[in-house]
């Protein structure tokens, strides 16, 4: 064996070793890391690092104890193992109090609203999901789900909380008792937190009101809703993050000698997974590395990237017991760098292009995708057939300039008024005429 194919193989072991010994330390503490998988406008996390908020991207692990908060500008999306969601409007913020495991394996999640409006979108495929535990907490309530379910919780101020749902069930429990909020009902919530002697009191509707962010959450799930089984891929994995991007970014292959594959659209000879990206530190884990595309959540938290003659960087699923912090590189080419975690320095080192921030939902924008991008900033659901557009590169090795898709209005539909019943007595609220998250196709686009 000569010494450069022996150096190739100790720098590769080296990596697989830190990996593994990252991986082996999660699995002791049972800790969870769920993906931050939508950024625009401003938007800030809480790493646990001891130093307060900072700038947040695309693609960072979210671990327990982290915070999340969104600017007048900002909308942002946390995706679970799942595939649920929970997602922030403007001007909101969480606390992801707890994710761990329990004993039995099922996934156990609390979060915190602490001011704004949250959107949950929560679907338990398998019966062991649906022994998952989530948990979404506001002032003294408690919002339990037992099965699939997508409401909106909002925060007005100190003194009102509102609850919607829009599919499922939910049940809420405070000083007042438990109270059950049904399919196209909601609740308000009148909260008496400056004397907790003084119980919270709550109406039931048999409607609900508009949200000025109803459009943009029902844009995200019609997005997963079309891309999460599209694809026709024949991977077999537990998790769903991450899975919608997939079969929208790129697709899955057999490649002769290396079996089945995915890779990114846009790509070319001298692209590599890492080129673009960063790494961000994490008490208790260390630096992860995280990606800068868009798609780059499950291929870089587990199986692995292999460099396979005749079809190029490819990554091959598996390994789903635990999570990288460090994505392992098989059979990589020639005088590669290999992924190495900086030894000290900031909590964020960028590499290439860096990480990925959104700008926020503003008017329709004339976009470039360049030859070796890998989709680096194209909003997702936002370019139509990114498989044509991907084969008209590769043919004529230049870049495409497309329209990406409207944006979703700001502006709240015109509402309606109804009738709801409370504990003691009656009274009359205000309810949209139709149901805004209603069965819709994605936001269209210029042709291209």
């Amino acid at each position: 064996m000569s010494i450069t194919k022996l150096g190739k193989m100790l720098a590769m072991w080296a990596v697989l070793a830190a990996a593994f010994l990252v991986v082996s330390a999660s699995a002791e503490s049972k800790a969870r890391i769920v993906r931050l998988s939508e950024v625009q406008g401003t938007v800030q996390i809480d790493r646990t690092t001891g130093d307060g908020f900072d700038k947040a991207f695309l693609n960072l692990p979210v671990i327990e104890g982290s915070r999340v908060k969104t600017g007048k500008d900002g909308r942002a999306e946390v995706e679970f193992e799942d595939g649920s969601a929970l997602r922030l409007a403007p001007d909101s913020e969480v606390d992801f109090t707890r994710l761990a495991l329990g004993d039995d394996g099922q996934k156990l999640s609390t979060v915190q609203l602490v001011s704004g409006t949250v959107y949950a979108n929560l679907h338990p495929k398998s019966a062991r999901e649906k022994s998952d535990q989530f948990l979404l907490n506001f002032s003294r309530e408690s919002v339990t789900v037992a099965g699939a379910a997508h409401f909106r919780v909002e925060l007005e101020g100190a003194s009102k909380a509102n609850l919607a749902v829009f599919k499922g069930k939910l049940s809420a429990t405070g000083p007042s008792g438990q109270f059950d909020v049904a399919e196209k009902h909601s609740a308000t919530v009148n909260l008496t937190n400056d004397d907790p002697a003084k119980k919270d009191t709550f109406a039931i509707a048999k409607n609900y009101e508009n949200d000025p962010s109803d459009a943009w959450d029902r844009q995200q799930t019609d997005y997963h809703d079309r891309y999460a089984s599209a694809g026709g891929s024949s991977i077999s994995s537990p998790y769903g993050y991450g899975m919608s991007d997939l079969n929208y970014y790129g697709s899955f292959m057999n490649c002769p000698g290396y079996g089945l594959g995915w890779q990114p659209y846009f790509i070319g000879a001298n692209w590599s997974p890492f080129q673009d990206g960063g790494w961000a530190f994490y008490p208790g884990a260390g630096y992860m590395w995280v990606s800068g595309y868009p798609w780059g959540w499950m291929p870089y938290r587990y199986g692995n990237w292999a460099f396979a003659q005749g079809c190029g960087w490819m990554w091959q699923p598996g390994y789903w017991n635990n999570w990288y912090a460090i994505p392992p590189v098989v059979n990589p080419p020639k005088r590669f760098p290999v992924p190495r975690p900086p030894l000290r320095g900031p909590l964020t080192v960028m590499v290439g292009r860096g990480l990925t921030a959104n700008p926020a939902m503003g008017a329709q924008r004339r976009l470039t995708i360049n030859p070796g991008s890998a989709s680096f900033g194209v909003p997702r659901g936002s370019v139509r057939h990114l498989d044509r557009l991907s084969k008209t590169m590769t043919q004529t090795s230049r870049p495409v300039a497309v329209w990406t898709a409207r944006p979703v209005s700001a502006t709240p539909p015109a509402t309606g008024f109804g009738t709801s019943s409370i504990r003691g007595g009656t009274s009359t609220g205000t309810a949209s005429t139709a149901s805004p998250h209603g069965s819709a196709a994605p936001s269209s686009s210029r042709p291209h």
